[in-house]
């Protein structure tokens, strides 16, 4: 579904440049419910926004599905956004329009693309348990309701990729559960492949790979050792629901990313542990690589 090779983003003002991407590679499976996390600063909402259609690479190769993201015309740019790809912000009022209510909320994307149906948008917000809300208007919901409308309007144009940024951000611990709830539900059901940005690392039990950036690259994949077991806990005593790594570790494989070119980042606590900064020996004695600080710094 999703290829990035090589990928750059570059911010330019009058007096300043800031690579936010570095020559991220990543690859997304058709289907697959997956979630990105870094640091503020990463790169990991740029390289959602660049899937969204919503900002443009600067150099390097992206692909979903059948688009290619670089060279793609903003006519094409239209139809992607509108046909493929449905988008979630942390802040539901970039989503919704508060004068009209949870149904034609819903109803709204559809009659931009002429496609009305009132029958899958009444079905989208019973998916996301608003049956008894749909009529309402949005001040009459609350928070975590006007972000699941928000789950069903991302739905209404039937895209096959869902891209989420900080979803479960600006909801108490319940809501966001039942959130989670709703995309594996989408991502079983209908096959729908799922992107989370996050910084909650707890949220790493419900998805099936983690892949951590850093300084604008890919560095680190945490993969769910069973995945055919869905870790979705509904007592919130499980083990993936542990706040920071531990949850990830507790229920996926780590692995450091390496490149096509072979390159890898070594987390920055292994380096600083064994006192590396700007070069280290590395062997391999047939079965291993190991990395050291280089000779002079030992003992």
């Amino acid at each position: 579904m999703i290829t990035c090779e090589g990928l750059v983003k570059i911010y330019k003002s009058d007096d300043l440049e800031v690579v936010a991407l570095q020559g991220l590679n990543l690859n997304v499976r058709d289907g697959e419910m997956m979630a990105i996390i870094g640091n503020s600063g990463s790169g990991k909402s740029t390289l959602l926004n660049i899937l969204g259609g919503l900002d443009r690479p600067s150099a390097g190769q992206v692909h979903v599905g059948p688009w290619d993201l670089l060279k793609i015309t903003e006519e094409q740019l239209v139809a992607y956004k509108r046909d493929t790809v449905g988008f979630i912000w942390q802040s539901n009022a970039r989503n919704l329009l508060p004068y009209l209510t949870a149904l034609e909320n819903v109803e709204m994307p559809m009659m931009l693309s002429s496609r009305l149906d009132r029958t899958y948008a009444k079905q989208l917000l019973e998916w996301v348990g608003l049956k008894e809300r749909m009529h309402n208007k949005l001040h009459q919901l609350s928070g975590g309701e006007q972000q699941r409308v928000a789950i069903a309007i991302s739905l209404a144009n039937r895209p096959k990729l869902l891209l989420a940024d900080e979803p479960t951000g600006s909801v108490d611990t319940a809501t966001s559960d039942l959130i989670m709830n709703i995309f594996r539900r989408l991502n079983q059901e209908l096959g729908i492949t799922v992107v989370i940005v996050t910084h909650d690392l707890s949220l790493a039990s419900k998805v099936d790979r983690v892949v951590a950036i850093r300084d604008g690259l890919t560095s680190t994949e945490f993969v769910k050792r069973n995945p055919n077991l869905d870790n979705v806990q509904q007592n919130g005593d499980g083990a993936g629901q542990g706040e920071g790594e531990g949850g990830i570790h507790a229920i996926h494989e780590e692995y450091v990313v390496v490149d096509r070119v072979g390159r890898l980042q070594i987390p920055k606590a292994y380096l600083t542990a064994l006192q590396i900064t700007d070069r280290a020996s590395m062997e391999f004695d047939g079965e291993r690589i190991i990395i050291s600080p280089p000779k002079s710094l030992e003992g």
